[in-house]
């Protein structure tokens, strides 16, 4: 029940935080934005207040990484998938009895 609601909040966050991302503008749109170029703009330097939408994708992204690692968390198991399934009996491949009845191990038929 509590991993179901979870998922469900997961979800809601990752749409959230798509849609977020996407309504913001880039800080180098323009074409110089490309090839380095932003004018005053710079990675470390002042950029103003925060707006509403860095704010909420900031808040979204912090829900995301919690989301997440409370589900890997809740999800974990003590036993893995793999050890569920039954070795298949060793069945021996076709041809087989030639390679070993050869001397080196290779068949030389033409």
């Amino acid at each position: 029940m509590v991993e179901t609601i979870l998922i469900v909040l997961h979800v809601v966050v990752c749409f959230f935080l798509v849609f977020v991302v996407l309504l913001q503008s880039g800080q180098a749109a323009d074409l110089a934005g490309a090839f380095g170029g932003g004018g005053s703009q710079t990675a470390l330097g002042m950029r103003g207040a925060a707006t509403i939408l860095q704010r909420l994708t900031t808040v979204a992204a912090i829900l995301f990484m919690v989301t997440s690692l409370t589900l890997g968390i809740v999800g974990r198991t003590e036993t893995s998938v793999i050890d569920d399934l039954e070795t298949p009996a060793s069945v021996p491949a076709e041809g087989s009895e030639q390679a070993s009845a050869s001397d080196d191990g290779v068949s030389r038929e033409q």
